[in-house]
């Protein structure tokens, strides 16, 4: 009776499509001779990743049975086909022990087995992340050197960070630099709490506390000094003439801050002469005009009058001669063009200098 696919059971097999010989039955470990297995056509796809599989070590390969290597692909189904059914239909796994199929290759040991699905996977996606670091090698080494620049510069900040606060950086000594007629000693002494502080911890405004009770002082900076030194830098006051009330002579600078108070004429410094005081514009006048001569030409002024912010003159000590200056406008140009003319000219046998107007100066 045919089937529906037309095959004829009771025709025999067709010639074409006849079962090769089986092979000789292999012998296992007992001895025991396993049935004879025909070959099928169809063919067991082995997955690739099972040819991947690491070999094992240990008690696991030694419990393994060892025997001949295989190098055909079989089966071990529990019974032989018979000749009259169909070649090329599917196995039925009968067992799970039957449906275990081994594939082997020559160049493999014969104890290997083949991966689980999820050891599969898991050697897939290892294999995947290989890749993407071999392919991005490149990109990455470009980065390299910005993220070492980068780490290096952050350690270099931590170490800087972390060696300024440390007590290895501690104030151990004060050094005053720049004070001539401030006793340097005594601001040591007074700077003293801040022995023992570290260098970035230096309390800054309780160093402007002690040093704003010192006149003379006209600006400061603290400067760190490692390992333990804090130096302070002072500018003192620049002091510009000489105020006489009565028998005092006061010397001030260009503020108006007094310097120094003697009942002797104090040497050196010209005197000044203006109305109204320290704080009129006659004085802000003469002490402007006193700071743009130099020093040379400053030395040489014994006297600076001005009752209003226009009308300053000076006076000579080696000449006669008076210089009519006018306002502290140009005080500059004004000091260039008076020693000029000065050198030109024997002061002793000048009455006037008037440098009032710079771009005729005029000598009487």
């Amino acid at each position: 009776m045919k089937r529906p696919d037309g095959f004829d059971p009771a025709a025999g097999p067709r010639p074409e499509r006849q079962t090769r010989p089986a092979v000789s039955a292999p012998v296992d470990r007992d001895g025991v001779t396993a049935e004879p297995v025909a070959e099928q056509e169809t063919d067991v796809i082995a997955l690739d990743a099972a040819r991947l599989r690491p070999k094992r070590s240990g008690a696991g390969a030694s419990a393994r049975p060892s025997g001949p290597k295989s190098t055909s692909r079989s089966a071990a189904p529990s019974a032989t086909p018979s000749p009259s059914s169909k070649v090329d239909a599917k196995p039925t796994a009968t067992s799970s022990a039957s449906a275990t199929v081994t594939l082997e290759r020559p160049d493999e040991p014969a104890d290997e087995a083949f991966l689980t699905p999820r050891e599969a996977a898991k050697l897939r996606r290892r294999h995947e992340r290989q890749e993407i670091r071999r392919f991005t090698a490149r990109k990455r080494g470009r980065h390299r050197p910005w993220v070492i620049a980068a780490a290096i510069l952050g350690v270099l900040i931590v170490v800087s960070v972390a060696g300024a606060y440390s007590p290895l950086l501690a104030v151990r000594s004060i050094e005053v630099v720049g004070a001539s007629r401030v006793n340097q000693a005594e601001i040591t002494e007074a700077l003293s709490d801040q022995l023992g502080r570290p260098l970035a911890l230096v309390d800054a405004g309780a160093v402007k506390a002690v040093l704003v009770g010192y006149p003379l002082i006209a600006s400061y900076s603290l400067e760190s000094q490692p390992p333990s030194t804090l130096v302070v830098r002072i500018v003192e006051r620049e002091p510009v003439g000489v105020l006489q009330s009565g028998s005092v002579y006061t010397l001030v600078d260009a503020a108006g801050v007094t310097i120094e108070r003697s009942d002797q004429p104090i040497a050196g410094y010209p005197t000044l002469m203006v109305t109204g005081g320290p704080t009129s514009k006659g004085f802000v006048a003469a002490a402007a005009v006193i700071r743009a001569l130099p020093t040379d030409l400053r030395a040489r002024v014994a006297s600076v009058s001005a009752s209003t912010a226009d009308d300053v003159t000076l006076t000579l000590v080696d000449s006669p001669a008076e210089v009519v200056w006018g306002s502290a406008e140009d005080s500059v140009l004004k000091a260039r063009i008076l020693a000029t003319t000065m050198a030109a000219t024997d002061p002793s046998q000048v009455n006037q200098y008037d440098v009032s107007s710079p771009s005729a100066a005029i000598v009487r």
